[in-house]
């Protein structure tokens, strides 16, 4: 399997970089705000244009300034650069040549790596004709377009792809796992991530909000290739207030749907609190694995540690079933136990009760314990059957009255008694056989 061309964007904060990747993803993947800086990791995406597959690296914006992360970020665009077989530099056609257009420009000369310039923010022949200043960087002739309305992108396509290495062999898309990594701000999702990817692959800075885009990076584990992703902290509705976050906030719950397993990043230093509780509802109604890792272990005293053991089994009973771990992610303490969780939860999603088995056993606790009476009736099981997994999913056919859902808990226990459903959620559907006077 060939390895995908990567294409990287690369610019000066605000110029329309992430603009221009949505406009050719054709969907808005990548966060986009007025503000500059709102990309600030770079974020891969897979893209196709004339039948020729690449990756599109999206990456924050380059800039000039000392503080530590305006540094990091410009680190981060510098490792897209290096890393991509075509950089797009993108400029702002409205405006002078800045110091930092400069910055990049020679970055991007010295890196050897093909590449083409943009003049973005071009929306009409008027502007293409006052581009000309753009020539000082030395990057040939600016490509004028306009990201926002999608004015010339295609004939920037045409250009990127006849500069990207031969085709080899066919892309097949790897079928592996996919884990996100998700928890209120500042919890260390990032720094988990760049342990797990063993690079600096995502910022990390002790300021909450760092992330803002979910960042995925493709790692080994044990012998084993996962998807990764790091998400923007998940805040509570209440402290959501700016468009940017709420956008983020949005892309994370999407991440859950698309998660195979869930790693619940809790600060061992504060405990579990209501939003834990309640993002780990969302990622049981998503229907992915769950794996709750308890961070900073290391820089938590006993006596907070007792709390933080206290608050799981008592906050997040309703999860019992998700193993627990106690790690240091920036140290890499205690993590070694990580990648046979992961594997273990994955085996029980994909687990599947043969029905004749799985019937002889629903039958037997029912005779032992029958569902109770409601409304003067009580409802009875007379088949069941396992339709799906990922996670696993069983549908009750009953008769009679109905069968609520602390009887469906009281099966769900069973099962987990007799089956490894480790870190799984289980979906208990019943469907009640209408009787002929009711048809």
């Amino acid at each position: 399997m060939s390895r995908l061309p990567v294409v990287a964007v690369v610019g000066r904060p605000n110029v329309g970089k992430s603009t221009l990747v949505n406009r050719v993803l054709k969907r808005g993947a990548a966060v986009v705000g007025a503000k500059p800086g709102v990309t600030r990791d770079r974020r891969e995406f897979e893209a196709d244009w004339a039948g020729r597959a690449f990756l599109i690296v999206d990456t924050g914006g380059w800039d000039t300034a000392g503080d530590a992360l305006t540094v990091d970020v410009r680190h981060q665009a510098e490792a897209a650069v290096a890393g991509a077989d075509v950089v797009v530099v993108v400029t702002d056609a409205t405006t002078p040549v800045s110091d930092e257009d400069m910055a990049v420009a020679r970055i991007v000369q010295r890196s050897g790596t093909p590449f083409l310039l943009v003049a973005n923010k071009a929306d009409g022949a008027t502007v293409d004709r006052d581009i000309g200043h753009l020539w000082v960087l030395g990057l040939g002739e600016p490509h004028p377009v306009s990201a926002l309305h999608g004015r010339n992108v295609g004939d920037l396509l045409d250009a990127i792809v006849a500069r990207l290495p031969a085709e080899t062999t066919g892309h097949v898309a790897p079928d592996i796992p996919t884990l996100a990594i998700v928890g209120r701000p500042n919890v260390g999702k990032s720094t988990l991530l760049n342990r797990l990817a063993g690079e600096h692959r995502v910022l990390v800075s002790p300021e909450p909000g760092t992330t803002r885009d979910p960042i995925d990076t493709i790692i080994e584990l044990d012998g084993t290739t996962y998807r990764v992703i790091d998400t923007a902290g998940i805040r509570r509705a209440p402290r959501i207030d700016t468009r940017t976050e709420s956008l983020a906030v949005d892309q994370a719950r999407e991440v859950l749907d698309a998660a195979d397993v869930v790693l619940l990043i809790i600060d061992g230093t504060q405990g579990v609190t209501h939003h834990e509780q309640r993002l780990t509802e969302q990622i049981v109604e998503a229907g992915a694995g769950l794996i709750v890792l308890l961070n900073k272990w290391d820089a938590t005293d006993e006596e907070q540690k007792e709390r933080t053991v206290s608050d799981v089994g008592d906050r997040l009973a309703f999860v019992s079933w998700a193993p627990v771990l106690r790690i240091s992610a920036l140290t890499g303490a205690r993590m070694q136990r990580l990648g046979l969780a992961i594997s273990e939860v994955l085996a029980a999603r994909r687990q599947r009760i043969p029905t004749p088995e799985l019937n002889r056993q629903i039958i037997q606790w029912q005779e032992a314990h029958p569902p109770p009476t409601r409304g003067g009736r009580r409802g009875r099981i007379l088949y069941t059957v396992q339709v799906d997994v990922d996670p696993p999913t069983i549908i009750l056919f009953v008769r009679g009255g109905a069968v609520g859902s602390d009887y469906l808990r009281f099966l769900e226990g069973r099962l987990r008694e007799h089956y490894e459903f480790t870190g799984t959620p289980i979906r208990l559907i019943a469907r009640r056989r209408q009787t002929r006077e009711q048809r």
